[in-house]
């Protein structure tokens, strides 16, 4: 079964929100903890399973989709809905998680996805209040992941160079059934960062590279853009270069096949920089591969081995290693594990990861590691305090990141952190310097959401050296369900980013529910939590709006740790394109990009007389690997999206199409040319 498109996703998000239509199958039954409940679901069904919670609860469970592919949400009692749809994957178990804040009635609902039908089996297997003791809570959070049978994880705190928390959970190992340890090396994924500019500051440290050197100076082959790329924009990921996955992604192609020298080419096809280097921050994998392939040139050592010698080694890291291609045997380590329609699967692991990400490591070891960062006896003070200060773009804004880390407070509370995604691993390392404590926690499981309970951890842990939650105070008082949801009209409309015009942020209401849309993207719920603030329902990230005399003039987008601000617009100038059949036929064709080497087809599907009346002719993307993608029309002109990518056309003089631009989340204008119209087709 494919993936979902978002165009799909946005429809079943708004389907589970909206009540059940007169003449369908509804059944509501109640439901308990370790109840099992089976069922049969026709096209347009709902089952409803009600639960009481208390205050401040947090759920878990799974429907096993024995012959029906489902979407799962939760709604409170006035039906508005609860945590984010689950919706993935087709067969199988479908697994629900979320915290409920307030007490009372709840109703977990079952619904087919589109025209499905069949059979299923629901289970609430966690539904408990959350505790106050730490100890406790880490347990109750990995509830999921110590399950028989199943992936597991570990966590470990630290303070003062004592271990605070200790503990493994579930299995490293499903085929052989080897338990999870708190020695077992596990892949970090982009948590390898700060390891790789730890390095590259190695490596200054010594006088074997300066951070302001040229890049091409270590990599000569790289081409010579019109401006320079120095180690530092590398580290800050305020390169300009493309990154490598999201650009990969447009060939359709398995990331699991990028080897290291496919990052090297890359960078060399690319006819442009994206951005002038310290212009703005982008999160870049090309750039920290590229700072290992430095590390390797001026040690003359492989990247596993530098490391090996000058930091696992000396700071006593004996389960850490990094693989350098994902084919390398790791003695002892976890697998990574993805759901799927038969059960867990085993995809393995991202190629050309080396420096981005690829390194395997323990939570005891990321201990050592953070320890460390604290008061270090590899590396100089300088070289820490210079990660851990948060790099300011070439206009003086803050970035937000280090080298290698993000920066931020937690309550107050400084605090410096990065996860890691390999294809199926999760991880997080928090380091609060001020306190000389961290926590890492860790995951084979694809499922983990690793930020969420590090730092719910983090604030578990070390809250006495935080702030009061004042937030949490204000949103307490603010009593959400007494609000007028017609307040939020003065919100409706449009907002243009400050740093991306192009990108425009839209709000609305649907009667009593509330939604937010950026160009290209899903639909989403918003609820408030403040009379003007408001967070994304299925999203960590919140709005706060600005008014003027009971006029809304912007709104601030707070999320993973950064401020983006936004103004609002007329709506005549976001108005989205009408095109008629005839104006469609325009962008058909084939189109090639030889910066991939790789060709989209763009086509006008007709409706067919089965689609209805109201059906309209809509424009298809297809690639080799991809399969087909619908296209919608975006706010610019001659703009459309189609899944996570913009498509921005150009025309010649005469008015025709010859090519057209794609933007893919930190990839920007890969540039693809007409090569035939395609209406023979």
């Amino acid at each position: 079964m494919t993936a979902r498109s978002p165009h799909l996703l946005a429809l079943l998000l708004t389907l589970g929100l909206a009540a059940l239509p007169a003449g369908l199958t509804a059944q509501t039954v109640s439901i308990e903890r370790g109840q099992l409940r089976s069922g049969s679901l026709e096209t347009g069904d709902t089952a409803r399973f009600t639960f009481e919670a208390g205050e401040d609860f947090l759920l878990y469970g799974e429907v096993n989709q024995i012959s029906v592919d489902v979407v799962v949400t939760l709604t409170d009692a006035e039906g508005r809905r609860v945590g984010p749809a689950w919706d993935t994957p087709a067969r199988g178990a479908e697994a629900f998680s979320t915290t409920i804040e307030t007490g009372g009635t709840y109703t977990l609902n079952v619904a087919p996805f589109e025209d499905e039908e069949g059979d299923f089996e629901v289970r609430i297997l966690q539904l408990e209040e959350r505790s106050d003791d730490p100890e406790d809570l880490a347990d109750q959070l990995m509830f999921a992941y110590s399950r028989p049978g199943g992936p597991g994880g570990a966590v470990q705190v630290w303070r003062n160079g004592r271990t605070v928390f200790s503990k493994a959970y579930g299995l490293a190992d499903l085929a052989h059934e080897i338990p999870f340890r708190t020695t077992t090396p596990t892949n970090i994924g982009s948590t390898s960062k700060q390891f790789t500019a730890f390095a590259v500051m190695l490596q200054a440290e010594r006088g074997l590279l300066d951070l302001d050197d040229d890049i091409r100076e270590h990599v000569p082959e790289l081409p010579e853009f019109d401006e320079i790329i120095t180690i530092r924009h590398l580290l800050t990921h305020t390169s300009g270069l493309r990154e490598f996955l999201n650009l990969y992604s447009l060939t359709g192609a398995p990331a699991t096949g990028i080897s290291r020298d496919h990052v090297i080419t890359i960078a060399q096809r690319q006819p442009s920089l994206q951005n002038s280097p310290g212009e703005e921050w982008n999160y870049n994998n090309t750039a920290f591969s590229l700072a290992a392939t430095i590390v390797e040139r001026t040690s003359d050592q492989d990247f596993d081995d530098f490391l090996e010698e000058n930091v696992f080694g000396p700071l006593g890291m004996e389960s850490s290693v990094a693989r350098m291609e994902p084919s390398q045997l790791i003695p002892g380590r976890a697998d990574g594990y993805t759901p799927g329609g038969s059960g867990w699967m085993a995809p393995g692991d991202l190629g050309g990861a080396i420096g981005a990400g690829g390194i395997y490591a323990s939570v005891e070891d990321l201990q050592r590691w953070g320890e460390n960062m604290l008061e270090p006896t590899v590396g100089t003070a300088e070289t820490v305090e210079a990660m851990m200060t948060e790099h300011m773009l070439n206009d003086g804004e803050g970035s937000g990141y280090g080298f290698g880390l993000f920066i931020d407070e937690q309550r107050g509370l400084l605090r410096r952190h990065h996860g890691g995604a390999d294809v199926s691993h999760r991880s997080m390392i928090v380091h609060y310097p001020e306190i000389e404590a961290g926590l890492t926690v860790q995951s084979n499981a694809a499922t983990f959401n690793s930020a969420n309970v590090a730092f719910q951890l983090g604030a578990a842990f070390f809250g006495d050296e935080m702030e009061p939650e004042e937030e949490a105070v204000a949103d307490a008082e603010f009593d959400a369900s007494a609000w007028d949801r017609e307040d939020f009209d003065v919100f409706e409309g449009s907002y243009s980013l400050d740093e991306a015009p192009q990108m425009v942020v839209r709000f609305w209401r649907d009667e009593e529910t509330l939604y937010t849309q950026m160009t290209g993207q899903q639909a989403l719920e918003v609820e408030p939590v403040s009379p003007t603030r408001f967070r994304v329902v299925v999203v960590d990230a919140q709005f706060e709006f600005e008014t003027e005399e009971g006029e809304a003039t912007g709104a601030t987008l707070y999320q993973g740790g950064r401020e983006m601000h936004a103004t609002r617009v007329a709506e005549d100038e976001v108005e989205e394109a009408e095109w008629s059949p005839e104006d469609l036929t325009d962008f058909v064709g084939r189109f090639y990009s030889e910066e991939i080497e790789t060709f989209y087809e763009v086509r006008l599907d007709m409706p067919d007389d089965e689609d209805g009346e109201d059906a309209e002719p809509r424009l298809v993307m297809n690639q080799l690997w991809m399969g087909d993608r619908p296209m919608s029309a975006s706010t610019d002109e001659d703009t459309f999206t189609a899944a996570n990518m913009t498509l921005q056309f150009e025309r010649d003089r005469h008015g025709t199409v010859t090519g057209f631009y794609v933007d893919v989340t930190r990839t920007r204008d890969v540039r693809f040319v007409r090569v035939d119209s395609g209406m023979e087709n």
